[in-house]
């Protein structure tokens, strides 16, 4: 099973990133997924999740109006698009699945397979 996160990059403050978590040897469809980020010197936070059919989102308060979590099941992909970044969003981004349940979770430990990480970094 492979998560590969791409997307992240170096962006001013107000800038856009789409981040995309490609599935192999997993069928993503069926679980729930979510991203989770961790800046430098701080503990990985939950950003936002997304149940299996899509119908239950959830997103960081700090987040929210902001960033939007998508999925495309029919391409095995997960998305999150990051409007308006600020610098306090800087961090490695990663995706992650469950492998036995379609909720959405922002509990690390609910999570078997996780992406690389990508690099977020918002310069003021």
């Amino acid at each position: 099973v492979q998560l590969q996160a791409s997307g992240g990059g170096l962006v001013q403050t107000g800038g856009s990133l789409r981040l995309s978590c490609a599935a192999s040897n997993f069928i993503l469809p069926y679980y729930g997924v979510a991203w989770f980020r961790q800046a430098p010197g701080k503990e990985r936070e939950g950003v936002s999740c997304i149940s299996r059919l899509g119908t239950t989102t959830y997103y960081l308060e700090s987040v929210k109006g902001r960033f939007t979590i998508s999925r495309d099941n029919a391409k095995n992909t997960l998305y999150l698009q990051m409007n308006s970044l600020i610098p306090e969003d800087t961090g490695v981004y990663y995706c992650a699945a469950q492998s036995r349940s379609a909720t959405c979770s922002n509990r690390e430990r609910d999570y078997r397979y996780w992406g690389q990480g990508t690099q977020v970094t918002v310069s003021s």
